[in-house]
């Protein structure tokens, strides 16, 4: 939907959209560096991890302070900004929604602070930030509301701040050894308080998170190509099952799950950068490797291999060099059409493709075409692709997919349509091939492109393919993005208020706030560049 406002906010056309990844995270401890800056372009490099959001907290030692919005990491934030958030420790994220709809209230970092505990010692605030998705949420909500705060709370990262801030007997540090092994589902958290930065990964380390060194501190990010834009050397990825603690008195690593990785095969096929590594695996090479399996398992005769831009390029390539066949750029991807304000009425729809990729008729025409693409959800896309190529002059379309049919939901940070909606869960290879109007269809085999990730099976989480959840899903199908919103409304049906008067004490900390009309607020010290800030104690942030 356009905003008010006039600023970008969604994609050309949101029933088009392809597989969205939760978020990036990014945080950095260094005394002496221009954190929010570096948070910054942090962020900027995980950009294509999610699209709808951006929000960084600082700390200076003496109270945190949040930025955030609505779009782009370069639309929400300036110069003027970032300068005004100054500290030692930052925390960022970039969002794409999987639990919680897209809003302010739900963009990230989510703050939480801490009540005073009953040794008057002083509120702690805690600024979280999320990537992957969480399956026992509805039983978050129920302890939330079993310890009597006053939460409305509609994505499973505010339960986590929430639940962590509820412990204000503990260090912060100590409330996340005590809560993180109640968790469920997909974490790769990165939050903070004002002395600590701290870093977690769920037992199965479905979504990726790497720590890194500078000069002067540490980073940690969601994408090794994050590490390598601010200046960061790699030192290792965070294990499943780990909590890091970064302070002045360095890093501490402690365990609160044993390991069972199980990393998410997709990362391999589309949401990562191609110049990230993954377990010691570079991206593009694996990438590359798929395309010259796929020549291998479904050969086809040809003139030109040409990849959708971008993420089917490397596959592209290694199909050209196994079959011979030259590679050519035939689709040309406008940069700069993303995402767009104007609303995607049925005359922009029918003009999305087109002003997003361009086919180059001099490349296509008569010509037999090997059209390489990531992965077919609805089949939508890859309809247009084809018609495009077709109208161009190409004489016939084989259309390659680097990964295997998609036939299940995710349900750890993936955005995928719903399994009713998934084109390869109702129709075969021959009925999907005639639907996208292609002369031919191959799909990678699994086998494929797990052999091109050079991981063990048993360490792959390859459930939208196979049907095989590593995390077990709550039995009572209390699972999807719209669930709290969803708890939220029957609450309210049924006559129980979501926000009881008795708690709305302006310095409660889980108390309903004003309407967030500023984008920067803060807990503890006053924000330099806010005017409006929340005053220590108060909640700021739903």
């Amino acid at each position: 939907m356009p905003r008010a406002d006039g600023r970008l906010s969604h994609n050309l056309d949101p029933m088009e959209q392809g597989p969205q990844d939760r978020c990036g995270v990014f945080g950095v401890w260094a005394r002496g560096e221009d954190v929010a800056k570096l948070a910054y372009f942090g962020l900027y490099a995980l950009q294509h991890r999610g699209q709808e959001a951006a929000g960084i907290a600082v700390s200076d030692g003496t109270g945190v302070v949040v930025y955030k919005d609505l779009g782009l990491v370069a639309q929400v934030f300036d110069e003027p900004t970032l300068a005004s958030l100054r500290g030692h420790i930052a925390v960022g994220h970039t969002r794409y929604s999987t639990t919680g709809s897209s809003n302010w209230e739900n963009a990230q970092p989510t703050l939480r602070a801490t009540m005073v505990s009953s040794d008057d010692r002083p509120a702690t605030t805690i600024a979280l930030a999320h990537n992957g998705n969480l399956v026992n949420t509805a039983e978050l909500h129920r302890q939330v509301q079993e310890l009597g705060l006053v939460d409305d709370a509609t994505s499973d990262t505010a339960l986590v701040a929430t639940l962590l801030a509820s412990r204000p007997d503990l260090s912060v540090e100590a409330a996340a050894l005590e809560l993180l092994p109640k968790l469920r589902g997909a974490f790769s958290f990165v939050f903070m308080d004002e002395e600590t930065l701290y870093a977690a990964r769920d037992p199965q380390g479905v979504r990726p998170l790497v720590l890194g060194r500078i000069e002067r501190g540490w980073v940690v990010a969601s994408e090794t190509a994050a590490l390598e834009t601010v200046g960061a050397s790699f030192v290792r990825e965070v294990e499943p099952g780990e909590l890091l603690s970064i302070g002045d008195d360095g890093l501490r690593s402690t365990r609160f799950a044993s390991p069972d990785p199980k990393g998410c095969l997709f990362e391999y096929v589309y949401l990562a950068r191609p110049d990230s590594v993954i377990s010691g695996r570079n991206i593009y090479a694996a990438r590359v490797a798929v395309g010259r399996t796929l020549a291998r398992e479904h050969p086809v005769d040809a003139d030109i291999v040409i990849g959708v831009p971008d993420s089917g390029i490397p596959a592209a390539i290694g199909y050209a060099e196994a079959s011979g066949i030259p590679y050519s750029a035939g689709l040309v991807k406008n940069a700069y059409v993303g995402r767009t304000f104007i609303q995607p009425s049925q005359t922009i729809r029918e003009l999305g493709i087109r002003l997003k990729l361009n086919p180059l008729r001099e490349i296509v025409r008569g010509k037999r075409v090997i059209m390489v693409d990531d992965s077919i959800v609805r089949g939508n896309t890859q309809r247009a692709q084809v018609r495009l190529l077709r109208e161009a002059g190409a004489v016939a379309v084989h259309v390659r997919i680097s990964s295997p049919p998609v036939t299940w939901p995710c349900f750890y940070g993936i955005d995928f349509a719903t399994r009713a909606e998934l084109i390869a869960n109702g129709l075969d290879t021959e009925g999907i091939r005639a639907s996208i109007g292609a002369d031919s269809l191959g799909y990678v085999s699994l086998e494929g492109l797990i052999a091109a990730t050079e991981q063990p099976r048993t360490r792959l989480c390859r459930a939208c393919f196979d049907g095989e959840y590593p995390i077990d899903l709550p039995q009572d199908g209390m699972v999807g993005k719209h669930l709290l919103e969803g708890v939220q409304r029957r609450l309210s049906e049924r006559g129980r208020p979501t926000q009881p008067a008795m708690v709305a004490e302006r310095n409660h900390p889980f108390s309903p706030p004003v309407a967030p009309t500023p984008r920067s607020l803060s807990l503890g010290a006053p924000a330099p560049s806010d005017q409006n800030a929340t005053p220590r104690g108060a909640h700021p942030h739903r």
